[in-house]
């Protein structure tokens, strides 16, 4: 049958009954023609919402535990599909369901499609034992009662005897958004069902507004919507939502893209080192074959990354794969919409991953927090004939050449343009041109005023062959004469330098000469551009007196003359940076030589692996960025917060110091403290690409996030100015598995114990800053609790009382956090198991504290969550099973809160 029906007036219809909406799409006609069954997909989401009463057990000494199970037999099909089902309550006949059953819009649900319900009396939840209670058969047609689908049928047995009734909702999504009329009364005492339902992808993690932006950064939302009922015995609603993101392959192959493009920069100036005496130059050699090797492996892997297709998410099975060992583990948002009945709707996120590690590397020598103690030990002792340089002074080098790199183009750039200027005779334009070649200049000298690069020249001079050392008696340097010439723009004074010679005397003072010379170029090309300032406005005003006309001609005429004037004097400009340039590069390669030379081949191993630990790290990183970016928008004091005093990023991790993942965590700790290099800004995008741009290098990068022009609009004008953005991760663990209890009972903590201690010392410094450069008013809604210094405190004295698996330091962490508008990681070796347990307590808790959750459904709220909500779904996911990876004996170990209903864990891959 087809019908046809005017669009406006059928969306005046959304809330009405079903049973209305068939009789109106009969009677109504229009230009717009749909089938029924396809009307009814795409305008409702249905949830089934059963409960059941006076069931009767199989023997009068026995407590029911049940749950119905949902099947569909789809009639072009003929065959029935296992759907879902809801979670068991036990020892009741009258059991209130707080989960339902979802046929989301795009779900081939037609009115011939039948539903069968299936109550089951659970005997030995541990194992799974189910025993057949009674079968029900429904179709849409017969839930079309009422005014809001509601029909209450009896159940009877094979032999026909009445073993209870079944009371099923049939409720439409569209009732059950913000604002609108709820179809279920809001009074728990009555006891109509709570629910959870699927949302949709349309509905997704975005929400309403469906952000563009967002929609590119997070994929297949997977969302179910709970009710459970408050202390004052009225519904609260949950939305819980779990969605992947691109960012995981994204963001890993933006970094070794700059990875390659900066190793081969490095071995270009290994190569330019220029002429070597024999040892020096055979360790050339030598390090640059290993160099050209690992160059040739991060090109296989992002070759080989290009290639993956499908899933935006590394399952925990993949953890160990080499050609994914930079992609986050299991990366997801997982999201708590609430909505009570008397407070304010909130909004909780938290970035769930796997613990940054580099597992397929393993760990059978420790982690990065080890190897590299250990290295640094070594080589500072090492016998190789190479010269020690500290890691603070090859991070210098490496900033050196980066400076380099980086303004020397911009110099040359401003440069060309003040001739421009000069040739077009701008005066606004010249002004505006030199102001611009004075700043990146000035920069560009201030750069090289380090003793590193003066002792590396002398260090490199003396590798070159047949080097003579001798300091002269009256250091060469210009005279006073010299610089008041200079300063009157004659460059010409200025004495040009060789580069380093070869078989001569070396001048250790030279090298001042040379860089002081950028700036006292660049004095000469100020002092000429005043002057001709001077010089055309004398003239304009006078000539302009007696004719207005002249001016212009005179303008005409000397056009050229500034152009003239100072070509010679910037191209002396573009010489004498040349030279230091030549000479710098060079001195910071040789630095850079001795720290590969002394270390080979374990010093490019550790930086591989420290490369794909920050990978998985960052991409986390950027990601949770992003998602408080877009929820803070509107948030004048959290964005106040952020160019003021930069983004509190606080990590929980549930790893044991025992065995492989006392390395795994010595990984994880270095790779968050990395993340401190990371600074982010936020743009304008000028496309429909809104995935964000990395730019940098390694120890010093810059994530630029894109947002659309209206929501860019919405930001303080210091972010839209371009304000680097700074991040403050801190790391807190602590191990709840058996294998904590063997580290804690035979083992070491120590580990644990400092870096807990450490990133405490951290967050102090964070809130110190924040309460010196925010205003007391800025977190209105924390004010009226003021104890963010009384929970450090706790958390200070949690953390020296070293108590065996002391959650109680994760959730002030967390809680400490989430106050100071931080981004919350809860992470454990998969971030499947632990993880799951560690969230679905963390938003049953803030549940209970936060939003007056009735204190005898705290604990079914959580095992509803983790039987049926979106944890389950990610283990799904992960290893094809609904099952947590624990066994009985292993959760005997595992702190009380943190253990799984029964029949949601056995066996199954890691």
């Amino acid at each position: 049958m087809r019908t046809h029906i005017h669009i406006l007036e059928l969306m005046s219809l959304w809330h009405g009954a079903l049973q209305k909406l068939q009789v109106f799409l009969v009677e109504t006609k229009s230009q717009f023609t749909f089938s029924q069954s396809f009307l009814l997909r795409i305008l409702f989401l249905f949830v089934l919402s059963p409960a059941c009463k006076d069931l009767v057990a199989a023997t009068r000494d026995r407590k029911l535990n049940t749950f119905i199970q949902v099947s569909v037999l789809h009639p072009a099909e003929h065959i029935l599909t296992r759907y879902s089902s809801t979670e068991i309550v036990e020892g009741t006949k009258d059991p209130l369901f707080l989960t339902g059953v979802t046929f989301p819009p795009e779900y081939p649900i037609y009115e011939e499609t039948k539903i069968k319900l299936t109550v089951y009396d659970v005997k030995d939840k541990s194992q799974d034992t189910v025993r057949f209670h009674v079968v029900l058969w429904l179709s849409l047609a017969s839930l079309q009662v009422g005014e809001i689908g509601l029909c209450e049928l009896v159940l009877t047995s094979d032999g026909g005897k009445t073993v209870g009734t079944i009371e099923v909702n049939l409720v439409k999504m569209g009732e059950l958004e913000d604002g609108e009329t709820d179809p279920i009364t809001t009074d728990a005492q009555d006891q109509k069902c709570a629910l959870v339902r699927e949302c949709t992808a349309t509905e997704g993690i975005s929400g309403k507004d469906n952000l563009p932006s967002l929609s590119a950064v997070l994929k297949n939302p997977i969302c179910k919507l709970y009710r459970f009922p408050t202390s004052d015995n009225k519904w609260m609603r949950i939305r819980e939502q779990m969605a992947e993101t691109t960012l995981s392959f994204h963001v890993p192959k933006e970094l070794i893209n700059l990875h390659i493009k900066e190793d081969m920069r490095r071995n270009q100036e290994l190569k330019d080192l220029g002429e070597l005496a024999p040892h020096w130059d055979n360790m050339r050699k030598s390090v640059i074959a290993h160099c050209d090797q690992m160059l040739s492996m991060y090109q296989d892997t992002l070759a080989e990354l290009g290639k993956h297709t499908g899933s935006s998410f590394k399952s925990s099975c993949s953890k160990g794969e080499k050609t994914l060992e930079f992609i986050p583990i299991n990366l997801h948002l997982q999201r708590m919409h609430v909505h009570s009945p008397q407070l304010k709707d909130s909004l909780y996120d938290v970035i769930t991953v796997g613990a940054p590690a580099a597992h397929f590397q393993g760990f059978k020598n420790g982690g990065l927090r080890k190897l590299l103690s250990k290295f640094e030990a070594e080589r500072r002792n090492t016998g190789y004939q190479c010269i020690y340089y500290s890691p603070e002074n090859t991070a210098k080098a490496k900033e050196v050449l980066s400076n380099i790199n980086h303004l020397q183009p911009l110099i040359s750039s401003h440069a060309d343009l003040l001739l421009n200027s000069a040739s077009q005779h701008s005066p606004d334009s010249l002004k505006n041109s030199l102001k611009m070649l004075s700043e990146k200049t000035e920069l560009f000298v201030h750069a090289f005023k380090d003793q590193l690069v003066r002792s590396a020249l002398l260090a490199l001079y003396t590798a070159r062959p047949g080097s003579v050392l001798k300091k002269p008696a009256v250091p060469r340097n210009t005279t006073e004469e010299e610089g008041d010439l200079q300063h009157q723009g004659h460059p010409s004074q200025i004495k040009r330098q060789d580069s380093i010679p070869h078989h001569s005397e070396y001048d250790e003072e030279e090298w001042d000469r040379v860089w002081a010379n950028v700036g006292k170029s660049l004095n000469c090309v100020i002092a000429m551009v005043d002057r001709l300032l001077e010089k055309d406005n004398v003239s304009s005003t006078k000539e302009g007196e007696n004719d207005p006309s002249a001016a212009d001609c005179k303008v005409f005429h000397t056009g050229g003359d500034w152009y003239e004037q100072l070509y010679p004097l910037v191209i002396t400009l573009k010489d004498c940076m040349g030279e230091v340039v030549t000479r710098a590069k060079q001195s910071m390669a040789f630095v850079l030589l001795q720290e590969l030379a002394c270390g080979l081949p374990q010093c490019l191993m550790l930086t591989l692996r420290r490369d794909i630990v920050f990978s998985q790290a960052l991409a986390g990183l950027v990601c949770g960025f992003i998602i408080k970016l877009h929820t803070g928008l509107h948030d004048q004091g959290f964005l106040q917060q952020l160019h003021t005093v930069g983004l509190l990023v606080q990590y929980e991790g549930l790893l044991s110091t025992y065995s492989e993942e006392a390395g795994m965590l010595e990984d994880m700790a270095v790779g968050i403290s990395d993340l401190q290099k990371v600074m982010f800004k936020i743009i304008e995008a000028k496309s429909e690409d809104f995935l964000p741009i990395i730019t940098g290098r390694r120890e010093h990068y810059v994530i630029e996030v894109q947002l659309p022009a209206k929501m860019f609009e919405l930001l303080p004008q210091e972010i839209k100015e371009g304000k680097l953005l700074r991040m403050y991760p801190v790391l807190f663990n602590v191990g709840i598995n058996e294998q904590q209890t063997l580290a804690e009972r035979f083992g070491d903590t120590t580990l644990q114990e400092n870096i807990n201690q450490e990133n405490l010392e951290l967050l102090k410094e964070y809130y110190k800053l924040f309460t010196e450069k925010m205003p007391p008013d800025c977190l209105p809604h924390f004010q009226e609790q003021n104890d963010l210094k009384g929970l450090l405190e706790n958390l200070h004295q949690n953390i020296q009382a070293k108590k065996r698996k002391n959650v109680e330091i994760m959730w002030l962490a967390a809680t400490i956090c989430r106050k100071l508008n931080g981004v919350r990681f809860t992470c454990c070796k998969s971030a499947k198991d632990r993880t799951s347990m560690s969230v679905t307590l963390e938003q049953c808790s803030i549940l209970r504290d936060e939003h007056q959750l009735h204190k005898d459904f705290f604990i079914r709220a959580l095992d509803c969550m983790r039987r049926e909500g979106c944890r389950i779904e990610n283990v799904l996911k992960n290893v094809k099973c609904r099952k947590y990876a624990f066994n009985m004996i292993q959760l005997m170990a595992f702190p009380k809160y943190y253990r799984p209903p029964e029949g949601t864990y056995g066996k199954a891959d890691t």
